[in-house]
């Protein structure tokens, strides 16, 4: 199951007719403008074109949507943090309104804070976002990131440490999982640049947080080196992870092990979009990459 994150500029549905038209079986959307804490409502038309454009497509489980990159749970201000949870209940909603049933998002940073003060924040934000929203199937997904500054998401353990924390506390563990990321695991200093690495790397995953908790994969290579903590993505096979864009150079990467033993999970393409200069569009040409590996 593949696809791209795609604009939804114009109408809800072009992202739907995009993906579509690029041959793909799934797709990641803003539900909202994500650069602003206002949120204007959806539209019954909106929804409603939606809702039959995902029914005629079968894609029932393979919408996704990214939550604004505005929201810090882990933050100590405590006008951002309630704001960050406003927005977010926003977020949550509109993905129950639109049958998307997967939110992705980014865990946040503790800023002025210390790291266990962060992950108190970030626990407190979803036991009242979930009584908020008590009821709704929307799987919230917490994005591995690749550790700069004070964001937090990096390891495995702390991914894992959040996600019991707030299964306990809200009583809910269904409602949360994990979006993982290849990029941010690669430079955030998990070696997914040989088939061995990619291994090893989904195994300690699966030890710690289990690979039955990710609903969401992020397949995209690395501009930056193992380890470096550069959140920069190239396209499949030309950045750090893929050596090269032959299906035998992919192969022997970690993008093989993550295509195989992820393969009924949304993996949504995140690389820079454009064209070839023969006008073939940079969303196709990756995805054809990965294609060749599952």
């Amino acid at each position: 199951m593949f696809g791209s994150h795609l604009s939804i500029a114009g109408s809800m549905t072009n992202a739907l007719d995009e993906a579509a038209s690029l041959g793909m079986d799934c797709v990641q959307v803003f539900t909202k403008n994500q650069q602003q804490w206002k949120v204007r409502p959806l539209e019954d038309e909106a929804i409603r074109s939606w809702c039959e454009r995902v029914e005629d497509l079968g894609w029932a489980r393979a919408t996704v949507s990214h939550a604004s990159y505005l929201i810090n749970l882990a933050s100590p201000d405590d006008e951002l943090w309630a704001k960050s949870i406003d927005l977010m209940q926003v977020e949550i909603e509109r993905c129950a309104t639109l049958g998307i049933p997967f939110l992705v998002h980014h865990p946040g940073a503790f800023t002025t804070s210390t790291r266990e003060e962060g992950h108190e924040r970030i626990v407190r934000a979803y036991v009242d976002l979930f009584g908020r929203t008590r009821g709704v199937p929307v799987v919230s997904c917490l994005e591995n990131t690749v550790g700069s500054g004070s964001n937090m998401g990096r390891t495995f353990e702390e991914l894992a440490s959040l996600r019991e924390a707030i299964s306990t506390r809200t009583g809910a563990p269904e409602r949360v999982g994990f979006c993982f990321d290849t990029c941010h695991a690669h430079a955030g200093g998990y070696d997914l640049s040989t088939l061995a690495g990619g291994e090893e790397v989904l195994d300690a995953f699966d030890a710690t947080c289990g690979l039955s908790s990710i609903r969401v994969v992020h397949v995209n290579d690395s501009m930056g080196a193992v380890g470096s903590r550069k959140d920069r993505h190239a396209h499949i096979g030309e950045g750090t992870i893929g050596g090269g864009t032959s299906h035998r150079a992919l192969s022997r990467s970690g993008f093989g092990p993550a295509v195989r033993r992820l393969s009924g999970v949304p993996k949504i393409l995140e690389t820079p979009k454009g064209e070839t200069e023969k006008g073939t569009p940079f969303d196709r040409l990756n995805l054809n990459r990965l294609r060749k590996l599952a």
